[in-house]
């Protein structure tokens, strides 16, 4: 169990590690944020080529496998255009809107069992967001990109429960992001930047870093049962604040900080009830 924990939160710190390159990309090198998401499916999917089953292409003609890669392809964009312009606490903090928009997608068309408890936790975990996200007449764009994110996701995470039993994780994954590398190409493509050393490294540490955190999450599920784990998820709430601080000197205010104090509460509660 030991390594299991380690390698999960290798896996949740590699995954902001790549987000926080892909930041300094759009940020800071005047790249687009559609250019940071196609080049993370590109490389995502060069890098799983090797390794996908060979059933996965079968998979390209089943409508439901496109709309889950898309859900996926818009929650990648939308949290590339948020961290442009906001904080990586703040971006992290709305994004986890994600597993509560999951669990009511979940209830209302996969019929998951839902006890009082878990559905007062998730409100608990809602207002978590809420606090963070402060809704007003002054609510940051780069929030409110972060909450599509997560509202995207959630759709994903839902599809990905639904659609599981089509193909092994490592098809699904390939296949996933060959279809958005495919849907966001003329976008992609079109937005380039000039290449430089700077533009190439980020761009390959960004793909590879949440590349390499997927896989990891891919084996740790082989080695410990999902519901040992998901607590640990979590974990990428407390990277996303420590490479924020680290790299961009960004520390969140109070009220983000309780935020992400409700909504790591409730998420490992919730998770730990499973």
């Amino acid at each position: 169990m030991q390594r299991a924990v380690f390698v999960m939160f290798l896996a949740m710190s590699l995954i902001p590690t790549g987000d926080s390159a892909a930041k300094i990309l759009t940020s800071s090198y005047d790249t687009a944020p559609i250019f940071a998401a196609w080049s993370r499916f590109v490389f995502g999917a060069l890098i799983l080529l090797p390794l996908a089953p060979r059933n996965s292409w079968a998979l390209l003609a089943n409508w439901r496998i496109w709309l889950r890669a898309l859900s996926l392809a818009l929650s990648i964009f939308c949290i590339q255009q948020a961290l442009q312009i906001e904080d990586m606490a703040t971006v992290f903090a709305a994004f986890f809107i994600g597993p509560l928009v999951s669990f009511v997608l979940a209830a209302l068309f996969l019929k998951e069992q839902v006890s009082p408890l878990r559905t007062l936790l998730v409100i608990i975990g809602f207002v978590g967001v809420v606090i963070v996200v402060r809704p007003g007449h002054d609510v940051s764009t780069g929030v409110l990109w972060a909450v599509a994110s997560g509202a995207s996701y959630g759709a994903f995470l839902t599809m990905s429960r639904w659609l599981g039993p089509l193909a092994s994780p490592m098809a699904m994954t390939f296949i996933q992001l060959f279809i958005s590398a495919l849907l966001f190409l003329p976008f992609g493509a079109a937005a380039i930047p000039p290449f430089s050393g700077a533009v190439v490294g980020l761009t390959a540490a960004s793909a590879v870093c949440s590349m390499l955190g997927n896989l990891l999450l891919l084996y740790v599920y082989t080695l410990v049962p999902a519901t040992r784990l998901a607590p640990l998820v979590y974990f990428q709430l407390v990277a996303a604040v420590g490479l924020g601080w680290f790299i961009f000197a960004e520390l969140p205010d109070v009220w983000t900080m309780a935020g992400l104090a409700i909504i790591l509460t409730s998420g490992i509660v919730s998770t730990r009830l499973r």
